[in-house]
């Protein structure tokens, strides 16, 4: 696993810890607009969607109009730090370091929105260690495989020679798509059982577990 030239990641669950933070906006914006909120198992299933195909699978009796209200909310409440603010995983930093260290290609393929990514970004200084980045808000989302092939056409990166890391089916079903390498990690939202279903070369429980998978230790 240490031979990839491209390394992809997903980014909340896989290396933000944003759980919390995410399913907390999304019952503050529900409460705020009056709606009966989702449970938190199913604020956190819907993680890695785009902002847009998340709430209509949380709130499919709400009219358009309606869920669009529910995704400025959110997006207000996330802002804001509802829930408690997002940190890196442990160890995160140092494992992006390696990988550039190494020369490797890194890249980010997000269900958040560019203005998002872009934030956070900014926030966490890593806006240099990832050669390119896909959101949902600019092409297909998960689980569709456009961003990968758009990141694989940007970066001159052949399918074979890239892999996709994520917490959800939605990353893994991407690369099975796409006939891609994946690497899934079972400290974010999807259970193991579901991810092993789309054929992942292995399973991390740790961000150590996945640099020693990578050759990154």
């Amino acid at each position: 696993m240490a031979d990839f030239d491209l390394v992809i990641f997903d980014w909340d669950g896989t290396l933000m810890d944003s759980i919390a933070q995410i399913v907390a906006s999304v019952r503050a914006a529900a409460d705020d607009l009056g709606v009966p909120p989702p449970s938190d198992a199913a604020a956190r299933d819907i993680i890695g969607l785009g902002l847009p195909e998340a709430m209509r699978v949380l709130f499919p009796q709400v009219p358009e109009a309606e869920r669009e209200a529910l995704r400025q909310r959110y997006a207000t409440h996330f802002v804001g730090g509802t829930g408690g603010r997002s940190q890196p995983y442990a160890g995160a930093d140092q494992l992006l370091q390696r990988l550039q260290g190494q020369q490797r290609l890194l890249a980010v393929a997000t269900g958040k929105s560019r203005l998002g990514l872009d934030r956070v970004l900014a926030q966490t200084g890593w806006a240099e260690r990832f050669h390119a980045t896909r959101c949902a808000d600019e092409t297909a989302s998960k689980p569709d495989p456009r961003m990968l092939r758009e990141l694989l056409r940007e970066l001159n990166v052949p399918v074979s020679r890239a892999v996709m890391i994520g917490d959800t089916t939605y990353d893994l079903a991407m690369a099975e798509a796409l006939g891609m390498a994946s690497i899934g990690v079972t400290y974010g939202v999807h259970a193991p059982e579901r991810l092993l279903a789309h054929g992942p070369l292995a399973l991390c429980n740790s961000i150590d577990d996945l640099a020693a998978r990578l050759g990154a230790v």
